[in-house]
């Protein structure tokens, strides 16, 4: 408890005084070091002056003229001029290394910030990274290497279309059509239902067997499982949609399964290959009229619907 957190802030409080300690150390070498190393260094070039100056009084004792004199004059000056100008150098390059030895030395130190009263704070400019230029060549065609930023916007156009295109198929899911179907049992009773196109074959039946089911007794107790859908010769499976025999242009063995009225084609054609524009209704019969009767025409026409099969050549002009 408490008696825990006194001892670990006492720990604390010595290390950071042993730290303290270990900094002005620090600092103390670092002026000792700075100052041995000016002093030698401005021990080593007046020593170098002194010299010039010695070599320049020797050269002129004795009997020499003026003009030799102003020369060997000016030639001292001049060495001791080179000497003060590559000192300063040294000494300003000495400095600075000392500078950023110290600042990294004192980097290390928890509180540097705090006692440092010598180094200067340094403003630090965060400049913003610059964009890298391309260094394609404009005048070749380049559209084949690879593009991070064109295949990004290939990425985000494909994905807009298809979100574009999803929703329009959406829309049209919702749009509403009239079907005309009949009830088979052995005779036909046609009937006329709207849906959407969206409606799955297996709601359709429930829909329609709920309309019947006033008039023919027998279909209280069947359930939309138990009932079929055949249009144009073919039994059309439960999961399909309306909309799915739309987008497809499907067709059965007799006509298109994407017409949903009743209509004749009434158009003169000459082309056998032409094939006729007739819808007929799609009939409503129950699984056990399907049963009894399967090996009777025309129930023994009818068979699945396989959208990869091709009942024969369609086309519409």
């Amino acid at each position: 408890g408490s008696v825990g957190d006194g001892n670990r802030a006492a720990k604390l409080a010595r290390e950071r005084e042993a730290q303290k300690v270990k900094f002005q150390e620090l600092q103390q070498s670092i002026r000792d070091e700075n100052k041995h190393g000016l002093k030698s260094m401005d021990k080593m070039f007046k020593t170098h002056s002194t010299a010039v100056e010695d070599r320049f009084k020797a050269s002129t004792v004795g009997l020499v003229s003026a003009k030799d004199f102003k020369k060997k004059r000016e030639l001292a000056e001049s060495a001791i001029e080179n000497e003060k100008r590559i000192r300063e150098r040294a000494m300003a390059k000495i400095r600075k290394r000392r500078k950023k030895d110290r600042k990294r030395a004192l980097a290390s130190l928890s509180f540097a910030a705090e006692d440092d009263d010598e180094v200067e704070d340094e403003p630090k400019s965060f400049a913003p990274l610059k964009k890298k230029k391309s260094k394609k060549c404009p005048d070749v065609d380049t559209s084949f290497l690879p593009d991070k930023e064109r295949e990004e916007e290939d990425i985000r156009l494909r994905n807009e279309l298809a979100r574009e295109w999803k929703s329009k198929q959406e829309d049209m899911k919702k749009e509403l059509i009239e079907v005309t179907y009949s009830y088979w049992d052995g005779t036909g009773h046609r009937r006329n239902i709207t849906v959407t196109k969206g409606l799955t074959i297996v709601k359709f039946l429930e829909k329609c067997r709920r309309e019947l089911q006033e008039e023919f007794h027998e279909l209280r107790g069947v359930s939309s499982e138990n009932l079929m859908y055949i249009k144009e010769d073919v039994i059309i499976p439960h999961t399909y949609t309306f909309y799915d025999l739309i987008v497809s242009k499907a067709r059965g063995k007799s006509g298109p399964l994407f017409h949903f009225d009743v209509h004749d084609d009434v158009r003169l054609l000459q082309d056998s290959r032409i094939e006729k524009d007739e819808s007929h209704a799609g009939k409503i019969i129950t699984r056990a009229y399907y049963e009894r009767n399967k090996h009777i025409f025309p129930v023994n026409r009818w068979e699945v619907y396989d959208p990869n099969k091709k009942y024969e050549k369609y086309t519409i002009k």
